[in-house]
């Protein structure tokens, strides 16, 4: 009987030790599976932040593209407007130009007549 005692004792703790490796397995699994999901969780992160840079970089060399277009294009509205400003000034003076040049041809004369006289 003392056999069976020990027998079933020992069966016991065999048991006991077979349930303690299991709960030790399961625990590690789950330690395992987190550390696994964590790290995918990081992994997926990544790449979401990368993906959203991308993208935000994309959009803000767009729209630096647009601010430069815009401001070429006004720029040349600008000069060509300067341009056509010059030019109707330009006119302007051809045809004031002889008037001018009788009017102070005049005022020459007139002052070398007073200094002769």
């Amino acid at each position: 009987m003392q056999n069976q005692k020990d027998g079933a004792w020992e069966s016991l703790q065999k048991i006991k030790e077979a349930e303690k490796e299991a709960q030790k397995l399961i625990e590690d699994t789950r330690k395992s599976k987190a550390s696994k999901i964590i790290q995918e969780a990081h992994e997926e992160a990544r790449k979401v932040k990368e993906d959203t840079l991308a993208k935000t970089r994309k959009k803000a060399e767009k729209k630096r593209k647009s601010t430069i277009e815009k401001a070429v294009a006004e720029a040349e509205k600008i000069r060509q407007k300067a341009e056509e400003e010059a030019e109707k000034l330009s006119r302007r003076v051809e045809t004031l130009m002889p008037e001018a040049v009788k009017k102070i041809s005049e005022r020459i004369r007139q002052h070398l007549k007073g200094r002769s006289a």
